[in-house]
């Protein structure tokens, strides 16, 4: 009776396990044959708006008086900004940093004595920002009027953005999907198929860098501000079945 089960039991097992493996082919023929292809999208543009920021300080022993020195300082920038053409909306002033400064005196052993107060220093910010990007440019590079006239101001590079960046990564991300769908193509035909549907669609990294450099990408996305004319390039990667 025991070998009886026993001969029952792996004649089932023989029988699951043919069916089993008839069924992974059929699922396997069922499968449809698919393509991956990636496709890209790049713009040239030139950037519609520029933010140029600088600084300027001053010290002394009082601090009315170098509050009074640093108001003379932001009037006499004020009025410079003006008479180039830039609107007062445009010019943005930060609030006042004030630093205490001290001199440290050590002894012969390097360790220190005393500290003694030399002032006050005072610095604040000022930025411009503005769609005459041609125009703040060129101020930019006029800074050097602003220091001879007694102004202790620094200045920054300029920053250059696209305020269209939304309407333009739509364009570029039509113009990846299409030569995606070239690609696509020209891999079916010489494999001797067709084009089916589209199974799966996935954005890759949008990068702006500057027009014609070496600059790097990056894995995580590059976004230039240094330069004003700008390529921005992105991609995308399709998978569609093939007919």
């Amino acid at each position: 009776m025991k070998q009886y089960l026993n001969t029952i039991i792996i004649s089932l097992a023989i029988l699951l396990t043919a069916m089993i493996l008839s069924n992974a082919f059929i699922n396997r023929n069922k499968t449809s044959k698919t393509i991956s292809v990636t496709g890209l999208g790049r713009k040239d543009f030139v950037s519609d708006l520029i933010v140029w920021s600088g600084s300027f300080t001053q010290k002394n022993m009082s601090l009315k008086e170098a509050y009074a020195s640093l108001d003379k300082d932001r009037e006499s920038i004020r009025r410079y900004l003006q008479t180039k053409g830039i609107k007062s909306d445009n010019i943005i002033f930060s609030s006042v940093e004030i630093t205490k400064l001290f001199d440290e005196v050590y002894d012969g052993n390097g360790r220190k004595i005393k500290s003694v107060f030399e002032g006050y220093s005072l610095k604040q910010n000022v930025q411009i920002e503005s769609n005459e990007v041609d125009k703040i440019e060129n101020i930019s590079r006029q800074v050097s009027e602003l220091i001879n006239s007694g102004v202790e101001f620094y200045s920054e590079k300029p920053e250059y953005y696209y305020t269209q960046l939304g309407q333009l990564k739509i364009e570029m991300i039509a113009e990846a999907t299409k030569d995606a769908y070239t690609r696509a193509q020209k891999i079916a035909q010489n494999a001797g198929g067709k084009v089916g549907s589209l199974k799966n669609a996935n954005q890759g990294i949008f990068q702006i860098v500057a027009q014609n450099s070496n600059e790097d990408y990056s894995w995580g996305g590059s976004f230039n501000t240094s330069s004003k004319k700008k390529t921005a390039t992105i991609t995308m990667k399709l998978e569609y079945e093939i007919d």
